[in-house]
């Protein structure tokens, strides 16, 4: 197996240089990127403000959703 002789420099930039270039041809990808992310904390913020310590039994819950 052959290997190249890349240096940790040359390949930081190569990697930089390919990920400025994807996100610029690509800006689709960071909105739904970040769309996700700010989702993702309004769900824990929903969940941490509904968190009042009180807890239903699992019967409790799919005798309601049965309904």
């Amino acid at each position: 197996m052959e290997t190249s002789g890349v240096s940790k420099t040359e390949l930081k930039k190569l990697m930089k240089e390919a990920i400025i270039s994807a996100l610029t041809e690509r800006k689709d990808l960071l909105e739904d990127a970040v769309s996700e992310v700010i989702l993702d904390l309004k769900l824990g913020l929903a969940i941490e403000e509904g968190d009042n310590g009180e807890y239903v039994t699992e019967e409790s819950i799919i005798s309601k959703l049965l309904v």
